[in-house]
């Protein structure tokens, strides 16, 4: 009888031990302001609301200063196996699964990288703001990755960043750019 016992809670042992080994549940990396920068612009990351990130399935995990940068980069690197992608609630600051976040595009929204869109993680939130900002379009992560990733040029403009992607991936001077409106 003990040794039936014993054997039972070796086997019971064995199968936490098990399940405790098993998938992790992937989770997002503080951002140091000190030293992260922007895996597409090379911007500095600023630990805030605009900030987002994807984890590679070898754990590596890439920064974004913008989510316009970030599906830059991951509609740049299709054969990169993503295992999450995290973006900021735009209130709190939390980090939330970019799949189950409610997304907002704003053409007056000012994002770091003039892309205009934020995220929230709950869609009641998202409402509340498309409410409340005129020109608001809300979006699910499905229609999000639909979108149209144009950057706002007068913006970047106005904003002093003296600098923006242009369509070969290479930096430009605000100054030389067209200005462009851009729509959803």
């Amino acid at each position: 009888m003990k040794k039936k016992l014993f054997s039972f809670l070796v086997l019971i042992g064995v199968l936490f031990m098990l399940a405790a080994c098993g998938d992790k549940e992937v989770q997002p990396v503080a951002i140091n302001e000190e030293t992260d920068t922007c895996a597409t612009c090379n911007m500095a990351v600023a630990d805030n609301q605009y900030a987002t990130q994807v984890i590679l399935e070898n754990g590596k995990s890439l920064i974004f200063d913008d989510l316009g940068c970030m599906y830059g980069w991951m509609s740049e690197n299709k054969d990169q196996k993503i295992d999450a992608e995290f973006v900021r609630d735009y209130d709190n600051k939390e980090w939330v699964s970019a799949d189950d976040a409610t997304y907002v595009y704003n053409q007056s929204v000012k994002t770091p990288m003039a892309y205009n869109v934020i995220s929230f993680e709950q869609k009641a939130d998202a409402e509340k703001f498309v409410a409340d900002h005129a020109g608001s379009t809300l979006m699910t992560a499905d229609e999000l990755a639909k979108h149209s990733w144009t950057q706002n040029h007068e913006m970047m403009q106005n904003m002093g960043e003296g600098h923006s992607h242009s369509e070969d991936g290479t930096e430009e001077s605000g100054h030389d750019m067209e200005q462009e409106n851009t729509n959803h």
